[in-house]
């Protein structure tokens, strides 16, 4: 979880590679109108999250085998909701600063690769409800290496039993 630009698509890429595990991408789950307002450079509210949110939910529920998912879960009460959806579930916090969040959103919006402009990530840090101090939450940097990252949430969910 955490604002776009963090890298949760390739963190949660790798975490289903190496637990095998199936990957939920969030992004594919967005309702076409909260594709276009994004698009449009407008940002989403908590009504526009809200289906979203429980599509996700109830992909979660869906695999109880487990799955790993990537979405932004920015507020406590978007992850209380997928928690509800899925007891036990565990948040990885992609800890970005805003400089560095921006600049890889621009570059990837400028190559077309994603729908979310640069302009949009100032509000996803003005909305970010921090989860450190929350019940199973680790934080990684966000810049670190994706195999450091990766070996560090294997040894936190090891750990964790």
């Amino acid at each position: 979880m955490g604002v776009s630009g963090c890298g949760k698509s390739s963190m949660g890429a790798a975490l289903a590679t190496a637990f095998d595990l199936p990957l939920i991408e969030g992004d594919d789950h967005h309702p076409q109108a909260n594709v276009d307002k994004m698009s449009r450079g407008i940002a989403l509210t908590d009504a526009d999250r809200a289906g979203w949110l429980a599509t996700l939910g109830q992909a979660l529920a869906a695999a109880p085998q487990g799955a790993v998912m990537t979405c932004s879960a920015l507020k406590r009460s978007y992850r209380d909701q997928l928690r509800a959806a899925a007891p036990g579930l565990r948040f990885v916090f992609m800890q970005i600063d805003r400089a560095e969040a921006e600049r890889r959103v621009a570059a990837r919006a400028g190559a077309g690769l994603h729908m979310f402009p640069a302009s949009l990530v100032a509000n996803q840090f003005a909305t970010l409800e921090s989860p450190m101090g929350e019940a199973g939450v680790l934080t990684v940097d966000a810049t670190a290496p994706l195999a450091q990252s990766v070996s560090a949430v294997r040894d936190w969910l090891a750990d964790a039993g």
